[in-house]
C-alpha cells in the first residue's frame, strides 16, 4: 500500500488537479510576479533618475524641412531652452521628402536628448511608400501637437467660378480640362485636390510642380487653374486680386481672409487640409521626461509673444496632451490613408 502524502507530492510534481496542487501552482504565479516587479525596479528607477535630472544637457530639435517648419520649430526653441534650462538646437536635416530626419530621430537614443518638428509628410511618406525606414505610430512618442497653418483652395481670376460651388459644376461640365498645381505627388495639396474630387465627383488634371511655392506661381500665371496652399503664402495675392479664394479648408475661417468660406459652409465638411506642427520623440522615450517637454511646448506655444509670431505666418496654436496628440496622428493616417488608395496615388 503506497503512502498517501507521498502519492500527493508526486501529484503537485506532475501538475495534479488535487487542493494541494493548484494552491502550489498560485504559489509559483505569487513568485514569478513577484521576481518580474524586482527585476523591473532597477529600470523603473533608472528612469526615474533620468527624467528628475532631464535636461542636463542641450537638446537637438531635428527639421525635416525648412519654410513653416523652421518657424514654427525656432519659435519654440527659444522659449523652450529658457524654461529648461538648456539651449534646444534646431537642427536642419533636409532630403528625401523629409525621410532623412524622420528616420534619424526614429533610431535615436530614447533620451529626451533628440526630437523632430514633425509636419504631415511623417504621415503621408510612409502611406506612400511602405519602404520607408520609419512608421509614424510605431517609432515615435508623440509630445504634443503645437500649431497649424490652414489651406485655401484658390483659381486663376479668369477661370468663371467665383464660389465652391461654380467650380464643381465648372468641372463637371467639362471633365479633366480644369487643372490643378500641386508641390508634387502626395504631397498635401495633391491630396486635398484628390478629396476634392472624390467628393465632388469631377475629374481635374494634376499638374505637379517641384514645390507648393511653384505651383503657387504656376497658378497666378495661369499655367493651373486651381491650386491648394497654405493661407499663409495666399493671403497676400489674394488681397491684392491675383488669385481668387473659394474655400478655407478648416474647421473656421482665417483672419487674414476673413470674407472667405469654410469648405463646410459651401457643402464640402470633409474637405480639411491643414498644415499641421508636432513635437515627436523616439519610441520609449520616459514618460515622465515626454510630458515634461508637453508641458514646456504648450506653455511657450501659448505665450503672448509666440501666438503673436505665429499669427504673422498664418497660424494659429494647438495644445494636445501626448495622448491627444497620438490619436491625432493616428486619424491623420487613416484619413489620408483613405483618400491615397481610392485616388490609386503611387509614390515617384
Amino acid at each position: 500500500m503506497q503512502d498517501t502524502d507521498s502519492m500527493d507530492a508526486r501529484r503537485g510534481c506532475r501538475g495534479g488537479t488535487g487542493r494541494g496542487a493548484a494552491a502550489g501552482r498560485a504559489a509559483f504565479v505569487r513568485s514569478c510576479v513577484v521576481l518580474s516587479c524586482v527585476m523591473l525596479l532597477p529600470g523603473i528607477a533608472q528612469a526615474q533618475t533620468q527624467a528628475q535630472d532631464y535636461p542636463n544637457r542641450p537638446i537637438r530639435l531635428v527639421l525635416p524641412f525648412a519654410g513653416g517648419t523652421d518657424v514654427v520649430a525656432r519659435l519654440l526653441a527659444q522659449r523652450m531652452s529658457a524654461s529648461l534650462g538648456q539651449q534646444v538646437l534646431p537642427d536642419q536635416r533636409l532630403g528625401a521628402g523629409g525621410n532623412i530626419a524622420h528616420e534619424a530621430v526614429a533610431k535615436a537614443a530614447p533620451d529626451g536628448y533628440t526630437l523632430l518638428m514633425a509636419a504631415p509628410p511623417v504621415v503621408l511618406n510612409p502611406l506612400l511608400n511602405p519602404k520607408v525606414g520609419f512608421d509614424p505610430v510605431r517609432d515615435f512618442a508623440p509630445v504634443a501637437v503645437v500649431a497649424a497653418i490652414p489651406s485655401v483652395l484658390v483659381v486663376h481670376p479668369l477661370v468663371p467660378a467665383k464660389s465652391m460651388k461654380e467650380l464643381v459644376a465648372l468641372a463637371r461640365r467639362n471633365p479633366d480640362k480644369l487643372s490643378y498645381g500641386s508641390g508634387g505627388v502626395g504631397s498635401t495639396p495633391h491630396l486635398a485636390s484628390e478629396l476634392l474630387k472624390s467628393l465632388a465627383g469631377v475629374k481635374m488634371l494634376h499638374v505637379p510642380y517641384k514645390s507648393a511655392t511653384i505651383a503657387l506661381t504656376g497658378a497666378m500665371s495661369g499655367e493651373v487653374d486651381v491650386v491648394v496652399v497654405a493661407s499663409s503664402s495666399a493671403a497676400p495675392y489674394v488681397k491684392n486680386g491675383r488669385l481668387r479664394a473659394l474655400a478655407v479648408l478648416d474647421g473656421k475661417r482665417v483672419a487674414a481672409m476673413a470674407e472667405v468660406p469654410t469648405a463646410a459652409e459651401v457643402g464640402f465638411p470633409q474637405l480639411l487640409a491643414v498644415n499641421w506642427y508636432a513635437l515627436l520623440a523616439p519610441r520609449d522615450t520616459p514618460v515622465a521626461i515626454v510630458e515634461r517637454l508637453n508641458a514646456e511646448a504648450v506653455k511657450a506655444i501659448n505665450a503672448a509673444e509666440t501666438r503673436e509670431r505665429l499669427a504673422g505666418i498664418g497660424g494659429e496654436p494647438m495644445t494636445t496632451t501626448p495622448i491627444q496628440s497620438a490619436a491625432f496622428i493616428r486619424d491623420e493616417m487613416a484619413r489620408w490613408g483613405k483618400v491615397i488608395r481610392d485616388a490609386g496615388v503611387k509614390a515617384e
